[in-house]
């Protein structure tokens, strides 16, 4: 007594089409099927309608779960029944349900290509050509990549070439030959990020400084862009890792006067003609004398006083001093000479280095350094 094949997954609303345009070989499948067994003739002979007659691609997935599912299929459930049927019989259908399976998968490949032609046609006689095509999405350069752009382009019209040096750093160039003491705090590793003894992340591009003047003598003028890391603790102001340009003069008697004249350049490019800038002393240990560049704040126009709805109060971009520091400069100091191999007493030159990250913030009014990194496609949009 043969086992009955289970029909319940198959609804009989489902509308029938015919296999033999999908099948070419459908008769004989069916004939074979008659042949070794009714019951899978007839369920071989309605799978095979009710997949031809699936309407749209969702149908057909659904026809599909139905017949030839993992978990729930007719095919499944009949194939895991075998194990109750005796030997013969259990060869016999074991076999009539594989065919039927693999006949079945073969009408849905059918189908499914049939179906994504007759879209495709359709899509085509629907299309005006009349119409304007959709502007596809353009991406965009990053703002710091602007701004660097900028910059490089503004140097160069000054006679200054682009030289690029290792992120990984070796302690000597990032600290010895640019005259840092032994105690400087920045040689400690809670301030440095250290690959292994005398290996490092350059904390600066200033090394390329070093690289550069021992590569070739006087006379010298490069610019240094590239990121920097430092161990910083994160926050609205700090990163540990941003980025830097800086640039390199150097040959006979120049002077603190030059230094001026191009950061002046320098801020009437970026923050328009009408810029006001002061130098002012610092201490930095490669250089002699150093100085700090501030330009007016972008916010107060320098007053040192934001006005609101609400009344006048202290700017809060320059802390109400009307200035907002925007780079470190200075005369390169005899001894970083000294360690290149140049002879302090027959060359001069000035050195500067700014950070990209902050000369975007003052130019943008962007309150937070994070954002330059976060990828926010809403914030990086806008510039």
């Amino acid at each position: 007594m043969h086992a009955a094949v289970p029909h319940l997954g198959i609804d009989p609303a489902w509308e029938a089409g015919d296999p033999a345009g999908l099948a070419p070989e459908h008769a004989q499948h069916l004939a074979e099927l008659e042949s070794l067994d009714h019951e899978l003739a007839a369920l071989y002979r309605r799978g095979a309608e009710v997949l031809a007659g699936a309407a749209n691609p969702a149908a057909l997935d659904q026809r599909r779960a139905a017949l030839l599912g993992r978990e729930r299929g007719v095919i499944t459930l009949a194939l895991g029944d075998l194990p109750g049927l005796p030997l013969d019989e259990r060869k016999r259908r074991g076999r009539g349900l594989n065919q039927v399976k693999r006949w079945l998968a073969e009408i849905e490949a059918a189908r499914r290509s049939q179906l994504e032609r007759e879209a495709e046609a359709r899509a085509a006689t629907g299309l005006d050509l009349t119409l304007p095509g959709r502007r596809p999405w353009v991406g965009r350069r990053h703002v710091l990549a602007q701004i660097q752009g900028e910059l490089l382009d503004l140097f160069h019209g000054m006679g200054y070439s682009v030289y690029t040096s290792p992120e990984v750093e070796l302690e000597p160039y990032n600290f010895t030959k640019l005259n840092f003491p032994t105690d400087h705090p920045a040689r400690d590793a809670h301030d440095t990020y250290f690959v292994r003894p005398e290996v490092l992340l350059r904390t600066h591009t200033s090394p390329g400084w070093v690289r550069a003047m021992e590569e070739r003598k006087p006379p010298l003028r490069r610019v240094f862009p590239g990121r920097v890391y430092r161990a910083e603790h994160v926050d609205a102001t700090h990163m540990d890792q941003f980025h830097q340009i800086d640039g390199l003069f150097v040959d006979r008697d120049v002077s603190l006067a030059d230094l001026k004249g191009t950061l002046a350049a320098f801020a009437r490019e970026i923050y328009g003609a009408k810029i006001r800038t002061r130098l002012v002393p610092v201490y930095f240990p490669f250089v002699e004398p150093g100085a700090q560049m501030d330009v007016a704040c972008v916010l107060c126009g320098g007053t040192g006083i934001e006005h609101t709805p609400a009344g006048e109060k202290r700017c809060v971009v320059c802390k109400g001093t009307g200035w907002l520091e925007v780079l470190g400069a200075g005369m390169v100091h005899p001894n970083v000479f000294s360690a290149v191999g140049y002879d302090p007493e027959e060359v001069t030159g000035f050195a500067f280095g700014m950070g990209l990250e902050r000369i975007a913030m003052l130019r943008y009014g962007v309150p937070e350094i994070r954002l330059f990194l976060e990828n926010d496609l809403r914030f990086l949009s806008q510039f």
